[in-house]
């Protein structure tokens, strides 16, 4: 049967194909220690579980509007008006089946075959992808540890051209862990206004953040929140990631768009999914900044010893859950380095040019202090026995 080109543009996912090989290891008896963890290994609160129950209960198992209820709507509104100080209405809000559904119907909505789109490396690794199936160009912008992994106006200049219709900011990062600050923010949000260029913003690990807090990009003025889609979702921070609830918030334009695509691809949400979501939003942030206590040390313990181990060097990440350290220095490509580390000492780790970045691998902190201790310890002896 005829496979159509676009997929054929589109490589197999390395995190997907390290987690299967890591899940056999495990299956056949192996102590595998698994740092390729997307998601928090905190359980969803009860007070959301509750609410999910509740609904089933109620009987609201049916249809909903497309883009999700009118009341989730109206609570995600409320979430960006006191969290990020934006004011949306709810036909500016399209509720999906998880962020990535969300980035993926932005995607099909707003570009057409050749435009361009900004990807700063190392990048989220559904991001390339998702261009290409809209037949759009993926246009890597080069970072380093050396620029914190981060793009300035300066580095933008050189990939601008008049084919350019979006730029992808995502802080705190997947995989790097790095933010931006505001004044770095806004040195963006100037240099995209003066050109033009609008802005898909990823704030899924917004509340998972350390030394600072995060900053919308979307919240300094009208000009750039007009420029600018907020892509965000209950995955993270309310360890919510199987209940597939993401939210992006755009013009009225583009969420008339998203109507008509989920409309004749997913439909709505789940239904419970969207009442537990409301539960979740409407619950505050205790859980999250419970989660980041734990987080954050986990963290500080990882980074510590990366950087002990000789060969290695590593960034302090500011929020997400990953540590993004260097293997330059080992002279091996990541690929290699990851298939080795797992079936020579059992531990899983994501190769960094799934990102865009053959230098780096990732390592998640969303997994126990014991099992850190344990991979760090396995990590640091394959290394020395190279």
């Amino acid at each position: 049967m005829q496979i159509a080109q676009r997929v054929k543009k589109v490589a197999p996912s390395l995190t997907l194909t390290i987690t299967a090989r890591a899940k056999e290891l495990k299956k056949s008896g192996l102590d595998v220690v698994g740092f390729g963890a997307g998601e928090p290994d905190f359980d969803t609160p009860d007070y959301i579980k509750q609410a999910a129950k509740e609904s089933l209960d109620k009987g609201q198992t049916k249809y909903t509007p497309v883009t999700g209820l009118q009341e989730l709507k109206e609570i995600i509104c409320k979430k960006f008006k006191d969290e990020n100080g934006l004011e949306y209405i709810p036909d500016q809000i399209a509720v999906s089946c998880g962020a990535k559904h969300s980035l993926y119907n932005y995607f099909q909505a707003v570009i057409n075959p050749g435009d361009e789109v900004l990807v700063p490396v190392p990048y989220w690794v559904s991001y390339p992808p998702q261009i290409l199936m809209a037949d759009g160009i993926p246009v890597y912008i080069p970072t380093d540890s050396e620029t914190d992994y981060k793009i300035t106006p300066e580095l933008l200049d050189k990939y601008v051209t008049l084919k350019t219709k979006g730029c992808i900011l995502n802080s705190p990062s997947n995989p790097s862990g790095m933010m931006y600050t505001e004044d770095e923010l806004r040195a963006l949000a100037d240099y995209f206004v003066a050109k033009n260029i609008p802005v898909i913003s990823d704030e899924i690990y917004e509340h998972i953040s350390y030394d600072f807090p995060h900053v919308s990009i979307a919240s300094f003025n009208d000009d750039i929140k007009q420029l600018t889609t907020v892509i965000n979702g209950v995955s993270k921070s309310f360890s919510m990631t199987g209940w597939r609830i993401g939210y992006m918030a755009s013009s009225i334009d583009v969420i008339k768009a998203v109507n008509k695509i989920q409309g004749h691809s997913t439909s709505n949400p789940t239904t419970t999914a969207q009442w537990a979501t409301i539960a979740a939003l409407n619950g505050g942030l205790d859980f999250v900044r419970t989660m980041c206590v734990e987080f954050k040390k986990r963290r500080d313990y990882m980074v510590d010893r990366l950087n002990s181990i000789k060969g290695m060097s590593c960034i302090m990440p500011q929020g997400a859950f990953y540590a993004y350290p260097s293997i330059a220095e080992i002279g091996m490509d990541s690929m290699k380095f990851c298939q080795r580390l797992l079936e020579e000492y059992q531990t899983a780790a994501v190769p960094g040019v799934a990102f865009g970045n053959d230098e780096n691998i990732r390592l998640s902190y969303a997994v126990s202090m014991d099992a850190i201790k344990k991979g760090l310890d396995r990590i640091d002896k394959f290394v020395n026995n190279l």
